[in-house]
């Protein structure tokens, strides 16, 4: 039914459509679904390149689960801040962690930038994030070593001399512009091979025009990132405060 969960079959045909390259909405379509739910099962569940029917039933029987869990008499939610629902807030970071993991980064390392995040703070210790995720500290630690190494998140000591991992507005700069150097070295590469391959050879062209693009794209990035570092830095208020809602 449109309306009901999807079963691992259509899981199933979902990937195979995914397979053939057909649009979210023709899925839709040949299931008799809203186009929203495919893109949101798809999405939640790593992608379109990621997407494994197997895998996406049995992460959605989890997430029941843990749901039951939450609402099952005894049980007690951890308290969340600002009046947040719990549920609506768990969602949406296995949703943000997705859209992350689509972009490239490893699961654990997702799920630790998510929870920075959506954190009021942007601060968290190894022991914070490992009770929240419920994996191990060295899973944490992990993660923690592939976010420093693409300057996503920064390290920190507060009063108690622990070791907190921060997100701020300055570090997505930070990440750009390491992003931008990190051609330079292929941009090298390539045209030191243009030198052994010879200058008038079809491959050496390639790579000259290889690097000359990831010149071109380098240089036009880092002068966008210097351009729009000041909107990281307006302190804008939320847009509910903002229109006065």
């Amino acid at each position: 039914m449109p309306g009901g969960r999807l079963s691992q079959q259509e899981r199933q045909q979902i990937a195979l459509g995914l397979i053939d390259s057909l649009p979210y909405a023709e899925i839709a379509r040949r299931l008799d679904r809203p186009t929203s739910t495919v893109t949101r099962e798809v999405m939640r569940n790593g992608g379109p390149t990621a997407y494994r029917a197997e895998l996406a039933h049995r992460a959605t029987e989890r997430r029941a689960q843990r749901r039951r869990a939450v609402t099952s008499p005894g049980a007690t939610a951890l308290p969340q801040e600002h009046g947040r629902d719990a549920r609506a807030l768990a969602e949406y970071g296995e949703t943000f962690t997705t859209v992350l993991m689509a972009s490239g980064l490893p699961k654990m390392a997702a799920r630790v930038l998510t929870h920075l995040f959506i954190t009021d703070s942007a601060s968290l210790t190894a022991s914070q994030l490992a009770q929240r995720l419920q994996v191990s500290p060295a899973s944490i630690s992990k993660a923690i070593t592939f976010l420093e190494g693409q300057s996503l998140v920064r390290r920190e000591r507060d009063e108690r001399r622990r070791d907190r991992y921060v997100v701020d507005d300055e570090l997505f700069y930070q990440a750009t512009i390491a992003s931008a150097r990190a051609n330079d070295q292929l941009v090298a590469t390539a045209r030191q091979g243009v030198a052994i391959l010879g200058p008038q050879t079809p491959a050496a062209a390639r790579l000259e025009n290889i690097a000359r693009f990831l010149d071109f794209i380098s240089e036009s990035v880092v002068r966008a990132a210097e351009q729009g570092r000041a909107v990281l830095h307006t302190g804008s208020q939320p847009a509910a405060q903002a229109t006065g809602t």
